[in-house]
């Protein structure tokens, strides 16, 4: 099935793969991409610039009821989660933080399984906390694609071992491979 969406979640050590994927990534992309990344809730907002940079399609920070295209990399904002509304529309939020992070992975992967389910293809990065494990299994449960990062490619390998030793997952990733497999679905 044609992916409506992808998401890729990351923390610590997931922007290195992150750029190594957009050097590659060519336009156009026939799904949107969403990045949520762990970061610092007063960051100064130099991603948007940073990853515009390297990237072949339009690199924007999501803001509340922020329309949805195609041939488009989004960017959670620090200190909010992201929700989608519908399969055109994304919200933000700022209730709770989930494993000690706003934006979480957990919650936009959930979100987005309800909204796009099998549509919807969610990858996990790098990082050091459980922080969308669960959204996988949930992406998973609806239907949607589940890419993991190999760990032994991860510089921080906690979260995609976790996803690995608790979902059942679709494809395991390594960092060079990325864009290629983004391009042919």
């Amino acid at each position: 099935m044609k992916a409506e969406m992808i998401i890729i979640g990351g923390s610590a050590g997931s922007l290195q793969v992150i750029l190594q994927m957009l050097k590659k990534l060519q336009s156009p992309v026939a799904a949107p991409i969403l990045l949520v990344l762990h970061r610092k809730a007063q960051s100064a907002n130099i991603l948007q610039t940073l990853l515009q940079q390297f990237s072949p399609v339009d690199v924007i920070e999501a803001d509340d009821k922020t329309e949805i295209r195609s041939n488009t990399l989004y960017i959670a904002p620090a200190d909010y989660h992201l929700l989608f509304e519908d399969t055109k529309n994304m919200s933000l939020d700022s209730s709770e933080k989930m494993n000690y992070s706003r934006p979480s992975i957990d919650v936009t992967f959930r979100s987005a399984a309800e909204i796009f389910g099998a549509g919807l293809v969610a990858v996990l990065l790098s990082g050091a906390n459980a922080d969308g494990v669960e959204g996988l299994a949930y992406v998973k449960k609806n239907g949607g694609r589940v890419w993991v990062q190999d760990p032994e490619t991860a510089e921080v390998d906690y979260m995609p071992r976790r996803a690995m030793e608790e979902i059942s997952y679709d494809l395991l990733i390594r960092p060079e491979e990325l864009a290629d497999h983004i391009q042919n679905i």
